[in-house]
């Protein structure tokens, strides 16, 4: 099969992306400057929420999401297993301990019932955090996880780099995922195959001007100028962090930000032509679930398939695609089976995530894709698994 190698993801980077960072290293300010600002206005009109924060990465997002919110030791977060390690990880980081939640196994998503087990199971400890993933794009069902998380007397941080663009109706209403209507924080990620590219990067959003006041704060060393000090003067009252993103790469994600819809716009597209063509001609592959109000930019498109009852392995079935010149990838390596935290609190049994960690399997998707690209790649799948 002819054809240049297809990741699974890959950044669109166009002219006037470069000409727009070429500027930035021509103007006064590579970090610091005027340019962070203006990306974390238009960011927060975008997605449309109060405040935004722009910093480092995205794991550097979830930090400052749970020093922000006062989270620390003898504090429990609740987490999906199908997530990147950082949704975990961030609670650990401010001493606190993590409950894994079960998910759906067939969109890999946290439910409300997936979550009212992880409540029960964290019974008799101080839950302060919930962190819903919105995982390949498609939305968790927020009011009901909100309806829990108020119960438990703790609150909502959104999980969201894959979800960009999403929209989600709740009881009538469309929310473009960061909005802030049910979450303290979303959280964003700018690495190269998200749906916004800047490099490394990422985004807090947030209604809360306190919370956004505090997560600035901490995001620069804890630094504050006390009025009418010198004008050198500076005080650290308490300690933070360098997770600052510097002008440059907010130049690019604000050049980015200008072509979200046309890159979303064509995620949906080539997202309907996988669903459309995949049970014609590779039935044995099926997309994973979508929730009915969700309306998702798909960040990931990932399918679902029986490899035990084809008789094929996983690997073998990746490294037959990668021949084909078809890349893939595995989202994800269920974060309760991680050797830390299965030394910390021994296994969880969460089946669900198990089950979906058994038939994950991420296909190409990204803008630059043609429909001749998806073509190729269900054909290729479809000759791999007989």
């Amino acid at each position: 099969m002819s054809g240049s190698f297809l990741p699974y993801g890959r950044q669109t980077i166009e002219d006037d992306d470069i000409a727009a960072v070429a500027e930035a290293l021509r103007g006064d300010f590579l970090t610091t400057g005027p340019t962070v600002e203006a990306f974390e206005t238009a960011f927060a009109r975008k997605v449309g929420a109060q405040h935004a924060i722009a910093v480092s990465n995205g794991t550097a997002t979830l930090h400052l999401a749970m020093l922000a919110l006062g989270i620390g030791e003898g504090d429990t977060c609740i987490a999906p297993s199908i997530t990147f390690l950082a949704t975990a990880n961030c609670a650990r980081y401010v001493g606190a301990e993590v409950v894994f939640a079960d998910v759906d196994p067939d969109s890999g998503l946290m439910t409300p019932d997936t979550l009212a087990k992880a409540l029960a199971r964290a019974a008799g400890r101080r839950v302060k955090a919930i962190l819903p993933v919105h995982l390949r794009g498609d939305v968790c069902d927020l009011p009901a996880l909100k309806a829990l998380a108020d119960a438990a007397g703790a609150v909502l941080v959104e999980d969201a780099p894959h979800a960009l663009g999403s929209i989600a109706t709740f009881d009538g209403l469309a929310h473009p995922v960061g909005d802030g209507a049910y979450s303290s924080f979303a959280s964003f990620s700018f690495h190269p195959v998200k749906t916004l590219a800047t490099g490394e990067g990422g985004m807090l959003t947030t209604n809360d001007k306190a919370l956004a006041d505090r997560a600035r704060l901490l995001r620069s060393h804890g630094m504050v100028r006390p009025a009418g000090g010198d004008p050198w003067w500076y005080e650290m009252p308490e300690l933070g962090f360098n997770y600052r993103i510097p002008d440059v790469l907010c130049a690019l994600g604000l050049s980015q930000l200008n072509k979200l819809d046309r890159f979303v716009a064509r995620r949906r597209e080539l997202a309907a032509l996988y669903a459309r063509l995949l049970p014609q001609r590779a039935p044995n592959a099926r997309l994973a679930a979508s929730p009915a109000y969700s309306d998702p930019a798909l960040h990931l498109l990932t399918v679902l398939i029986d490899f035990e009852g084809l008789g094929l392995t996983r690997r073998a079935v990746v490294e037959a695609l990668k021949a084909k010149g078809v890349g893939t990838q595995v989202h994800y390596i269920p974060v309760h089976r991680q050797p830390y935290y299965v030394n910390r609190q021994g296994l969880a049994d969460l089946p669900g995530a198990d089950a979906w960690y058994a038939r994950c399997l991420t296909l190409p998707l990204y803008p630059a894709m043609t429909d001749g690209d998806v073509e190729r790649v269900v054909d290729a799948l479809a000759e791999v698994l007989g």
